[in-house]
């Protein structure tokens, strides 16, 4: 399976030496306009860090009271008020923008499409990845089961900035390496998530690293983190590693922000000292 590269092809200009990158840490609640302005605050804070590009977690926009919430505020393709926040807020600060996840309309009226949407600087957008691998699990009184209310995305996706190739993936594809692979080679893979608490506790930062170690490029993880109005909690601990797997920055709980920078040089020196991606067999 071969990635849908959503954006421009490089036109041949030299690569950027470095990006300026940030995740938005959230702890979402049922009203979409409450998220949006929070999200906009928090989105103004990280630009004036520095950040030329901003990513927000899974479900930003709404952590309904029930799963079927989120089937209510749902947005056809490239239209909507979700949608037109990302692009007015890319378009306004200038910046590379990643909506970590929104409802799109599916096949089923009772189900969306859990999609990830980036624009550009101007406030077009590059790439939209619906989530391929639905989350389901169950242990004593706490169960999930994402299929109910979600239908499956098929295809990866990539899209292009000038540092380089972005790849896009959703909380629970972080347990499924094959996935990333089918990426290609990517400078920059974000996963927004809004893992639990007995999982992410468990295993978020390993698979994170591992990611990272494995692909030799940089992850930026941006997270739901904390207690939310339907009871769930979201473990948080968003940050960006490096192509050998250190952590740069992190925010273990509570909304805020992580910011770093991508440095073309440690990404090219990783792949030159230990060069697996040229070594792959399979």
């Amino acid at each position: 399976m071969k990635p849908a590269s959503q954006a421009p092809a490089d036109d041949g200009q030299q690569a950027a030496s470095s990006l300026c990158v940030a995740a938005v840490q959230m702890v979402s609640t049922p009203r979409v306009d409450e998220n949006l302005r929070t999200a906009a605050a928090r989105i103004a804070e990280a630009v004036a860090l520095g950040a030329e590009l901003v990513a927000l977690p899974e479900y930003f926009a709404i952590m309904g009271m029930s799963d079927s919430d989120k089937v209510g505020v749902r947005e056809h393709d490239g239209s909507g008020p979700i949608q037109d926040f990302l692009a007015a807020s890319a378009r306004e600060h200038g910046i590379w923008l990643i909506g970590g996840s929104l409802p799109l309309s599916a096949d089923s009226p009772d189900k969306v499409l859990n999609s990830s949407v980036a624009y550009n600087p101007h406030g077009q957008r590059v790439a939209r990845y619906d989530k391929i691998h639905l989350f389901g699990f169950r242990q004593g009184a706490e169960a999930y089961d994402e299929s109910v209310t979600i239908q499956a995305g098929r295809q990866p996706v990539t899209f292009a900035t000038p540092f380089g190739r972005v790849g896009l993936s959703i909380c629970y594809d972080l347990r499924f390496p094959e996935l990333y692979r089918a990426l290609g080679v990517t400078e920059l893979l974000v996963v927004p998530a809004a893992f639990t608490e007995t999982t992410g506790r468990a295993h978020w930062e390993i698979l994170l690293r591992a990611r990272a170690i494995e692909n030799q490029c940089y992850v930026l993880a941006v997270a739901q983190g904390g207690r939310h109005e339907n009871g769930r909690e979201t473990h948080g601990n968003s940050m960006l590693i490096d192509p050998w797997g250190e952590i740069l920055d992190r925010k273990l709980k509570g909304p805020g922000v992580v910011v770093g920078t991508l440095e073309r040089d440690r990404l090219e020196a990783v792949r030159a000292n230990l060069p697996a991606l040229k070594h792959r067999v399979m």
